[in-house]
């Protein structure tokens, strides 16, 4: 007899994700101990040494709820009793919480540095996520309800840098029958559903809402349309990447002339990308500030600048784009990416 329904669901989810990665590579599944990422280890569990994939986990502690860092120990203690080797418990500092963007921007970014730092330390190829279709939905209506354009609305990617997402695909009552068929007992963390945070209003008051009037459904139909753009979006960035190239005026800033002669579609995510290179919260970045960044580049009257979330600032000055940034006052910060300019 085959397992259930849901665990077999889950299984080939990430089956199909660990057959990018090379025989005795490491992946890590990061796990809160929640039925989605515990689904998700699970999964990893049993099928890493089947297709020869070291199977560890890592779990952050956030450090932000009373018995945080005990619930850490148990998570690991449950990663290491499914099998995966290593376990590692990262710890966040309270200081890396309280950046830019509000508190969920901050503790996503403390969360994927940590992250970033267990994957270094014990050398993983791959990052596992437990991201599923109903966080994908999630994500594009606040995508949309921000006026965040077309890259928030193309969701999250199944594939960024060493960051997989395998259950993108799987829904989140799949990801709870798999833990229950496993005997698995996961852990409802009660900020999932505080109100004070915009994600939880979305997934327990929007989205009900939107299925109570359009009928079921709605999660899978906003999931297919991210999926549908993110093709999209990716031929734009590279195109953008492109662009930024020839636009970029070395240390000093970017050329008003090249941007300006860029397609729109190109510009703006040329000027989100060096926003966000200077020193801008990507969370708190919205089309209205990008709109202004704009303004600057194609409708300039002579304006001095426009402020930007993080404290930021991008003028105009010689015929050049520039971002001052207010934590090094009045020193000039050419906005140059790491990477390409694009691929969130």
């Amino acid at each position: 007899m085959g397992p259930h329904p849901a665990v077999a669901e889950v299984r080939a989810s990430v089956r199909h994700c660990l057959d990018e990665l090379g025989a005795g590579s490491l992946a890590l599944v990061a796990c809160s101990g929640g039925a989605d990422s515990l689904a998700l280890a699970a999964a990893l569990a049993h099928e890493g040494p089947r297709r020869g994939i070291r199977a560890g986990g890592v779990t952050v502690d956030h450090g932000l709820q009373p018995g945080s860092a005990e619930r850490a120990r148990d998570v690991a203690a449950t990663l290491t009793a499914l099998g995966l080797n290593p376990v590692e418990i990262a710890a966040v500092g309270a200081a890396a919480l309280n950046g830019e963007g509000g508190p969920e921007a901050a503790a996503r970014s403390a969360r994927y540095a940590a992250l970033d730092d267990a994957a270094s330390r014990t050398g993983a190829a791959a990052v596992l996520l437990a991201h599923s279709l109903d966080d994908q939905a999630e994500t594009v209506l606040l995508g949309l309800a921000r006026g965040s354009g077309a890259r928030s609305l193309a969701g999250m990617p199944a594939h960024r840098g060493i960051y997989r997402r395998p259950l993108l695909g799987v829904g989140r009552a799949t990801l709870r029958a798999a833990c229950d068929a496993l005997g698995l007992r996961p852990w409802d963390d009660p900020q999932n559903a505080d109100p004070s945070y915009a994600r939880a209003r979305v997934r327990h008051q929007a989205l009900p809402a939107l299925e109570a009037a359009l009928g079921p459904g709605v999660a899978q139909a906003l999931a297919r349309s991210a999926g549908q753009l993110r093709a999209d979006a990716e031929l734009l960035d590279e195109l953008a990447a492109m662009g930024a190239e020839r636009a970029r005026a070395g240390a000093g800033g970017w050329r008003a002339d090249v941007l300006a002669s860029l397609p729109g579609a190109i510009r703006t995510r040329v000027l989100r990308q060096a926003a966000v290179a200077a020193g801008c919260p990507p969370g708190a970045l919205t089309a209205r500030h990008i709109e202004a960044l704009d303004r600057l580049v194609t409708g300039w009257r002579g304006q001095q600048w426009t402020d930007l979330p993080g404290r930021v600032r991008g003028t105009r000055h010689c015929g050049k784009l520039l971002f001052t940034s207010g934590q090094r006052t009045g020193q000039a910060v050419a906005a140059e990416a790491e990477g390409p300019v694009g691929r969130q």
